[in-house]
């Protein structure tokens, strides 16, 4: 139960940033999380976008994951996207910014060691 929480967690944490990255990008409010100004939010826009879309993908998998079932036949792949997110957030810290660590390796760490745990 607890890892499947955590799971949807990070899986809803990735469908908002598609949602920010693919279709807010430009909007106040996202270039301040992402502090980026606003020539940069236009030149950056289908980077952006691209971003969005894989942070999608991620969130797709954790809710396959969660549809196969947990425990179950959803947990190696469960493991495997929640460990490429984990990656993604280390890489980000490393070389975007360390927040990213707080907000996509650290949730998606803790969910991992839950599934891997059966709790």
């Amino acid at each position: 139960m607890i890892a499947s929480v955590l799971v949807a967690f990070v899986a809803l944490i990735h469908v908002g940033i598609l949602v920010m990255e693919m279709f807010l990008w430009e909007s106040p409010r996202v270039r301040a999380i992402f502090r980026t100004t606003p020539e940069f939010a236009a030149a950056t826009r289908v980077l952006a976008a691209n971003q969005g879309l894989y942070n999608g993908f991620l969130a797709a998998g954790l809710l396959l994951a969660l549809v196969q079932g947990l425990p179950g036949a959803g947990e190696g792949l469960a493991h495997f996207v929640l460990a490429c997110v984990v990656v993604a957030g280390l890489y980000g810290a490393a070389t975007a910014g360390r927040r990213i660590v707080y907000v996509q390796a650290a949730p998606a760490a803790l969910a991992l060691v839950a599934v891997l745990a059966g709790v």
